[in-house]
């Protein structure tokens, strides 16, 4: 199959309207085809970092483009950093020993990291990896039974996740809070210092073994919000048809409250990291690519 044959049979799997199909063309497939150049002649796994916000669409991009990887013959591997969270007994934890805030998962601090570089080195190696998942709608990792297994050695792993590549803010921008969440529940700044000297520290570890960054970044933050309320939707009609509790999903004054958890790095991000990326991609409010950098 060509590439369009591959996106046509995508889009129809995943049930997407037509005018994807333009997307792919100018976005997902260009990117795929990078990918593959700068993965050929490797004896090592590419690691490609696929930073963007909340309901920008990177679950459906890694998803086009580890198919589109494969039909070129690249054994190509997933991982999501929302799927390292720690567990919820584990964030329980550290809401009672450090801040209450960090019992919701987000920010820089509440992933696994020791668990994503053991996955990163089983992944290179020949043998059977099961990929840990993390089951948003209970709030805690999926049982392992639940995991993907994957057969290594990978040649190309698509890291994906919000904060993906990001570096810690100067100290001094940490002083002042960003919204209300920052302003009420953490006025000495433990929390949001917390998660920026996580960002310095071990996700410094993993980040450093990206071989390839790719950002892409929203035109603001209330598009973000409005993003990930369309998100929570889906996983609302979806809990409905699976015949689960619909109260899983947030309604939205929850929803506003978690996303607050997130504002101040995405907008740290969005000025951050598009300069030192290898590919920027700048996307307006329908999700549609404005800029691209890169490709």
């Amino acid at each position: 199959m060509s590439d369009p044959s591959e996106v046509a049979a995508f889009m129809a799997q995943a049930g997407l309207p037509p005018r994807f199909a333009g997307l792919a063309a100018r976005l997902h497939v260009p990117l795929a085809a990078r990918i593959a150049q700068a993965a050929a002649g490797r004896d090592v796994p590419l690691l490609v970092g696929l930073c963007a916000p909340q309901g920008a669409g990177k679950s459906t991009l890694t998803a086009l483009v580890t198919r589109l990887l494969r039909h070129r013959g690249l054994k190509t591997a997933n991982l999501s950093l929302d799927d390292l969270y720690l567990t919820h007994v584990e964030r329980l934890g550290l809401g009672r020993t450090v801040h209450p805030l960090l019992r919701t998962r987000g920010v820089p601090g509440t992933h696994d990291i020791a668990l994503g570089l053991e996955v990163l080195e089983a992944l290179a190696r020949p043998g059977r990896v099961l990929l840990p998942r993390f089951d948003k709608a209970a709030d805690d990792r999926a049982p392992v039974a639940d995991f993907e297994p994957f057969e290594g050695p990978a040649q190309v792993i698509l890291l994906e996740g919000w904060c993906v590549g990001g570096q810690a803010q100067p100290e001094a921008a940490l002083d002042e809070p960003v919204n209300a969440l920052e302003h009420d529940e953490d006025a000495a700044g433990v929390w949001r210092g917390f998660a920026n000297a996580a960002l310095a520290g071990p996700y410094r570890v993993l980040f450093d073994r990206i071989d390839l960054l790719v950002v892409m970044t929203a035109p603001d933050f209330a598009t973000v919000r409005a993003w990930r309320g369309q998100q929570e939707q889906r996983l609302r009609q979806d809990l409905a048809a699976r015949g689960r509790d619909t109260a899983l999903a947030m309604d939205e004054k929850a929803l506003d409250r978690f996303v607050a958890h997130y504002q101040r790095l995405t907008e740290w991000i969005a000025r951050d990291l598009p300069p030192r990326a290898d590919i920027a991609i700048r996307l307006d409010a329908d999700r549609e690519p404005v800029e691209m950098r890169g490709l």
